[in-house]
């Protein structure tokens, strides 16, 4: 017989009206998730908006679908960057050539740029504060060939990452994001990528929050618009190319939760501006994330038919997160549900119950229950006693 015990809903909305902070999604976590889209009302052709502690798509428009991403995508070229700082390959008193290559992609260009000199050599610390506080693409090419040979042997490192991360719509062609028909990522990749960077390389991160960049006596801004505007924001990127509009990745940390916007599309860097304060604020207002259940924690308990106990504990076997607009998580109800009594013997650890969570305008979602103690069955002459109180219309 199939069995349904309902988790109170008070506690439900208690934990989603005060969500747990976290660190960034690994083994052993659970997400549920509307993944609602168009829940923030937005003019972007683009948008995700991620909670990092979760792992979590908190909105999605056209956030799973191959963009050109502009400059953005020079946060993968950084990573790699990053990845051979922290192995030791190189350091960031490493000194770098300017190829003629590099130059004519900075000062012989339209394009951002970090007044590099042709055939000077510049330290790796410097020209990464080029790439991310000044977007320079001169200095992108500087680093490629300095640490792959060549800007074309560096994108297949990138491209490598991409896979080794899990990041299925990332095909890279270049290390700046200059236009390229082959040239893209999802906004909802584009998430996770910065995530990667922020959990990964926190002390190489805090240059992302840096507001001016001074080289060759020329001082450049930074071009995000949430430093210094919007509380907790510390990065990430912005982009922008005719055929992608203006874009930008950005990030915030709020109380120990972090959340990352990513959207693309814009027709004005002022529109960007404006709609990139907006969204990151929706991301933080508009939206709850809490954990329902702790792993190895009791949830319930369920009935057991002929076993030494009457019931056994039904624990987690992964922590359960519910990530929700806050105007449907007030209607979130979550239940255990299991085809009972269970008949003994029960080992600790086997799945006999699942935890469902679902709401009006919420996705079902079904995790399994462990059982947290072993059960074993009644002696032979509890067993028989059972037997005949049933065979008589009695119970167990």
């Amino acid at each position: 017989m199939s069995r349904t015990l309902w988790v109170s809903v008070a506690v439900m909305a208690a934990a989603l009206a005060a969500p747990l902070a976290g660190g960034l999604a690994g083994v052993g976590v659970a997400v549920a998730q509307t993944r609602a889209p168009d829940a923030v009302a937005t003019p972007a052709t683009h948008l995700a908006i991620y909670d990092v502690g979760s792992g979590a798509i908190l909105d999605c428009r056209a956030c799973d679908e191959p963009m050109p991403p502009a400059s953005m995508s020079k946060l993968m070229t950084m990573l790699i960057v990053s990845d051979k700082l922290k192995s030791g390959a190189i350091t960031l008193d490493t000194k770098y050539p300017v190829s003629e290559n590099a130059w004519r992609h900075g000062a012989q260009s339209d394009g951002s740029h970090m007044f590099l000199e042709l055939n000077s050599q510049v330290a790796v610390r410097d020209l990464i504060r080029g790439v991310v506080v000044v977007s320079a693409n001169d200095a992108c090419i500087v680093l490629a060939e300095g640490i792959a040979g060549s800007e074309e042997g560096f994108v297949d490192l990138m491209n490598r990452k991409a896979t080794e991360l899990g990041l299925k719509s990332a095909r890279f062609r270049n290390t700046t994001g200059l236009p390229d028909p082959d040239h893209v990522i999802s906004a909802a990749d584009l998430a996770r990528l910065a995530a990667v960077i922020i959990r990964d390389h926190p002390d190489l991160y805090r240059i992302y929050a840096e507001r001016s960049f001074t080289y060759n006596g020329k001082t450049q801004e930074n071009r995000n618009p949430l430093l210094g505007k919007v509380s907790g924001a510390d990065g990430v990127k912005t982009g922008h190319t005719s055929q992608s509009g203006y874009g930008m990745i950005g990030s915030a940390e709020r109380n120990g939760q972090r959340r990352i916007i990513v959207f693309n599309g814009m027709p004005t860097m002022a529109a960007r501006a404006s709609e990139a304060q907006r969204l990151m604020n929706a991301a933080f207002f508009d939206f709850t994330v809490a954990t329902v259940a702790e792993k190895g924690k009791k949830v319930g308990e369920a009935q057991v038919w002929m076993g030494s106990k009457k019931t056994v504990p039904l624990v987690a076997d992964q922590q359960i997160r519910v990530a929700a607009h806050r105007s449907i998580s007030a209607g979130l109800k979550a239940s255990i549900v299991y085809d009972g009594p269970i008949p003994a013997p029960i080992k600790a650890g086997d799945k006999v119950a699942s935890l469902v969570i679902e709401g009006p305008g919420f996705e079902r979602q079904t995790y399994p229950l462990v059982a947290g103690e072993k059960v074993g069955r009644r002696n032979v002459f509890a067993r028989a006693a059972t037997g005949m109180g049933v065979l008589l219309g009695g119970g167990s």
